[in-house]
């Protein structure tokens, strides 16, 4: 059985659909077969981020209805051998509930490594479907005060509903910015949302021009990087975070 994990944030646009792509194709170049699960109703995006939204036949929706097999609604990534992506349904009436979530994830996590869950911003039904069957959960930030207050409802709202492994990811990190004092640093950032750090990601300028050709997972620079310590940090390896983290 593969692993289950939630990427999760307490806000829509802090990238966590990027964060939720580049590591599963992080974690695809390490030889794990992986599946996307995009969690977000009415607004999903991981088919347009990943070139497969001209593919589109069947989503999650379909599957847990009836309409098709798993199978058919399961899209493999352009050049990434490893990742998959299942979609969210176009309409937000076809939200999913956690039972149903749970039981489709127990039986797809059988032929995959790794199970990610692009889990919609805030705590609605959407998160609560999200969370249902995941071990373990990613908060994803960017390192401003609302974002930071937010993780910290999110984390204890997390350990209420059971989860025990909760790590933080901080998304669009600038060290120009925090050398103009413009974020805080991270050792404030830890400590204010009660989260250990797994990974950050620097600000890139790849991966708005990754995303506009739907080739988010083949994107090269200094996040692609961090995706991968990121990778490695999961499957176990000791990967400190890097003292400059990108250029920016």
């Amino acid at each position: 059985m593969g692993r289950v994990m939630v990427i999760t944030s307490g806000k829509g646009g802090v990238g966590k659909s990027t964060v939720t792509a580049g590591l599963g194709a992080a974690l695809g170049r390490r030889g794990k077969k992986v599946l996307l699960i995009d969690g977000d109703a009415g607004l999903r995006n991981l088919d347009i981020l990943l070139g497969v939204a001209h593919e589109l036949v069947f989503d999650i929706y379909d599957v847990l209805v009836g309409n098709c097999e798993p199978i058919k609604a399961i899209y493999q990534c352009p050049d990434e051998e490893n990742l998959y992506l299942m979609p969210a349904p176009q309409s937000e009436e076809n939200r999913v509930t956690p039972e149903l979530m749970t039981k489709l994830i127990k039986g797809l996590s059988d032929y995959y490594d790794y199970v990610l869950v692009d889990c919609p911003g805030g705590m609605d039904s959407g998160f609560k479907a999200a969370i249902a069957a995941a071990q373990a959960a990613l908060i994803v930030i960017t390192p401003d005060a609302v974002c930071i207050r937010d993780a910290d409802i999110i984390r204890t709202r997390l350990v209420k509903e059971g989860m025990k492994n909760v790590r933080l990811v901080i998304n669009r990190f600038s060290l120009r910015a925090l050398d103009n004092n413009r974020i805080p640093n991270l050792d404030y950032i830890i400590d204010a949302t009660g989260v250990r750090l797994m990974g950050v990601v620097p600000e890139d300028e790849e991966i708005p021009r990754s995303s506009a050709r739907g080739h988010i997972a083949g994107c090269k620079g200094y996040a692609s990087l961090a995706f991968d310590r990121l990778a490695a940090r999961l499957e176990g390896e000791k990967i400190l975070i890097p003292k400059k983290i990108g250029e920016n």
